[in-house]
C-alpha cells in the first residue's frame, strides 16, 4: 500500500476561528459568539491572559467535579438557544449548520472535520458513478452527511441518539438539501445486517467515539470493536469505485494504529492518507484533534 502521512487543518472557514489555546482550554469563535471550553490536549500556557479570555468570551463551560463529561455554561453575554454558522469551499459546497450549547460541552460541530467535508466533496465529484451510495456511521449532527448529499450521493446517516439525528435533519434542511435516509440504531448491529443483506456502498464514513452506547444500551468500546467493524466495512465497500474515511479521537491512538487496522481489513487500499487533524490558533499553536485514515479508488 502506498500511503501519505499528513497533518491537516481546515483552510476555508470564515465563520469559525480558534483564537487561543492553553491551560487545558480553548477559546473559539463560532459566528458572532466566542466560547471558552475545556481541552485536555492544550497542556501548554495560554498566549493571552485570563482576563483577556473573559473579556472576549460570550460563555465559558465549567465541568462538574464528579462527572468531567458534564457541566454547565456560564454566559457572560446573551447567546440565543440556537444559532447558525455557514461553511463553503471552492468546490461549491455550501452548508448552514445549527449550533447549541449542550451540557456535554459540545455545540454540534467539530470544525476540524472541514478537511473531510472537502475530501468528500472532491471525491464524489470525481467518482464515475451516478448517485453513489454513502454510509455515515456514528454520524453525530451530520455535516458529513450533508456534504455528501450536496455532492449528489444517496446518503444513509446512522446515529444511536434520536435527538442528534433530529439535529442532523435541521442541518440538512438549513443547507437546502433533502432526501437523506435517517437511521437510529446501533452501528455494529446495523452493518452486520447490511452484510447479510449483501448491500454495498461507494463511500463509508466512520467517526466512532472512544466509548458509547447504542439506543438499547449496547456498549461500544473503540479498542475492542473497531477491528471487527472495519472488517465488516470491507465487505460493504464497492470494490471498483469507492472511498472510506476513518476518524478516531482516543488519546492513546496514533494514525499508525489506524493504518495497521486498515491494512489488515481491506485487500486493496488506494491513494491512502493518514495522520493528525489539527486547528491552529492566532498565535500559531497547533491543537491536535484526532487522527484520520482515508483512501479512495476513483
Amino acid at each position: 500500500m502506498n500511503e501519505t502521512i499528513l497533518s491537516l487543518s481546515p483552510q476555508h472557514w470564515e465563520d469559525y476561528e480558534l483564537i487561543d489555546t492553553g491551560g487545558f482550554e480553548k477559546l473559539e469563535r463560532f459566528g458572532a459568539f466566542i466560547l471558552s471550553r475545556p481541552e485536555p490536549q492544550a497542556i501548554w500556557d495560554k498566549s493571552m491572559s485570563d482576563q483577556e479570555w473573559k473579556d472576549l468570551a460570550s460563555a465559558h463551560f465549567s465541568k462538574e467535579k464528579n462527572n468531567p463529561e458534564k457541566g454547565q455554561w456560564n454566559e457572560y453575554k446573551k447567546i440565543p438557544h440556537n444559532w447558525q454558522i455557514k461553511y463553503q469551499n471552492p468546490d461549491g459546497l455550501k452548508m448552514t449548520l445549527n449550533l447549541a450549547m449542550t451540557s456535554f460541552k459540545h455545540i454540534g460541530l467539530f470544525p476540524e472535520q472541514a478537511v473531510n467535508w472537502d475530501y468528500i466533496t472532491d471525491t464524489l465529484k470525481k467518482l464515475p458513478v451516478k448517485n453513489p451510495k454513502v454510509l455515515n456511521l456514528f454520524a453525530y449532527t451530520g455535516a458529513s452527511s450533508v456534504a455528501a448529499k450536496a455532492a449528489g450521493a444517496e446518503v444513509s446517516h446512522l446515529d444511536s441518539v434520536k435527538q442528534v439525528v433530529t439535529w442532523s435533519k435541521h442541518n440538512m434542511e438549513s443547507s437546502g438539501q433533502d432526501g437523506i435516509r435517517w437511521i437510529v440504531d446501533d452501528a455494529m448491529k446495523f452493518i452486520k445486517r447490511e452484510v447479510r443483506r449483501g448491500n454495498k456502498y461507494h463511500g463509508i464514513i466512520l467517526d466512532p467515539p472512544a466509548y458509547g452506547r447504542g439506543p438499547e444500551g449496547e456498549k461500544w468500546i473503540l479498542e475492542e470493536q473497531i477491528n471487527e467493524m472495519l472488517k465488516l466495512c470491507a465487505e460493504l465497500l464497492e470494490p471498483e469505485h469507492h472511498f472510506l474515511i476513518l476518524n478516531m479521537y482516543s488519546l492513546s491512538f496514533s494514525s499508525l494504529i489506524a493504518a495497521n487496522l486498515i491494512n489488515s481489513s481491506f485487500k486493496e487500499v488506494n491513494n491512502a492518507e493518514h495522520g493528525e487533524l489539527y486547528l491552529i490558533d492566532r498565535f500559531k499553536k497547533k491543537l491536535p484533534l484526532g487522527i484520520f485514515f482515508r483512501f479512495r479508488k476513483l
